[in-house]
């Protein structure tokens, strides 16, 4: 008998019940009653990838998953993407970073200040992420929100003349833009090696992104990663990076998450930028983020 005629295939996942709510915004969605410690069957993940693509952001409750099942769930999406700062990746998932401002014998466990400026993940690199999924593992007292701002929303109702002034160009991004630029009490950076300045040289991409599944436009500059505006005098792209930064989080595209305890939240990058609001440096916080690689923008 042949390896071939002995060979088994593993049995469909069962299909799970669970609702997918939008939220009254501008985005995002609430994903309730699905367990992800369990393998996703095909008509499940279609239903998680559409909602993903029609929401931007979607909200699971109650994961009490694993750090190998938060890596296995990222991957039903792509390719991770390993952060350039290798001293906070959890110790045997490289795929994680760790998101925290807990100091233990007199060192950070995780990155403290993550987020502390509008971004979309990895834009900085020449294959920015398609989406990020962060997973609650320690919460504040209070703080700790994450921002998110729809970034169609933005191009869509961007005033005739800024869209005229960004019609066809490009921009530079810079992991470094902000590296060093305080926000939060108690911020902490690690100095960056030759090595690492060298994973995360400037890349340019349009200013305005066309969305690989859905078609849609975007806009495609943050404050916390874009430094300029090719082919402009350097106060003109000054000057109009500033319009667009300040457009792009109007108080009607963004939503504001608000963490539960074991929320795994998923969002898209290529559609939203985000910011974390922050908590007093006294309260503990620690998230689980991996991320998915994308597509070069377009």
């Amino acid at each position: 008998m042949s390896a071939a005629s002995l060979t088994v295939s593993a049995p469909a996942a069962e299909p799970q019940r669970f609702d997918i709510l939008p939220f009254s915004g501008a985005l995002g969605a609430e994903v309730l009653g699905l367990d992800l410690s369990r393998p996703l069957g095909d008509a499940d993940f279609a239903r998680i990838h559409r909602a993903h693509l029609d929401h931007h952001v979607l909200v699971f409750r109650d994961q009490r998953i694993t750090p190998e099942q938060q890596i296995a769930f990222s991957r039903c999406f792509g390719i991770l993407q390993i952060h350039v700062l290798k001293q906070f990746l959890l110790a045997g998932h490289p795929e994680i970073l760790i998101v925290s401002n807990i100091i233990e014998n007199g060192q950070p466990v995780g990155l403290g200040d993550a987020g502390k400026f509008w971004h979309s993940d990895l834009s900085y690199k020449e294959l920015p992420s398609l989406g990020s999924m962060l997973h609650a593992q320690e919460l504040p007292e209070e703080g700790g929100d994450t921002l998110f701002a729809n970034q169609h929303l933005a191009w869509e109702t961007l005033p005739e003349a800024l869209r005229k002034a960004v019609e066809g160009r490009r921009a530079v991004h810079s992991y470094t833009a902000t590296y060093a630029k305080p926000r939060f009490e108690g911020d902490w950076r690690p100095k960056l090696t030759e090595q690492q300045l060298a994973e995360v040289k400037e890349v340019v991409h349009p200013v305005v992104r066309t969305h690989p599944e859905t078609g849609r436009k975007g806009l495609f500059v943050s404050e916390g990663f874009t430094t300029r505006i090719e082919g402009l005098p350097e106060d003109e792209s000054r000057q109009l990076l500033a319009e667009l930064f300040a457009h792009s989080v109007r108080p009607e595209f963004i939503y504001r998450h608000r963490w539960q305890e074991h929320d795994l939240v998923f969002w898209d990058n290529r559609s939203l930028i985000h910011l974390a609001a922050g908590c007093p440096g006294h309260l503990r916080r620690k998230l689980y983020r991996t991320t998915i690689q994308g597509d070069a923008p377009f």
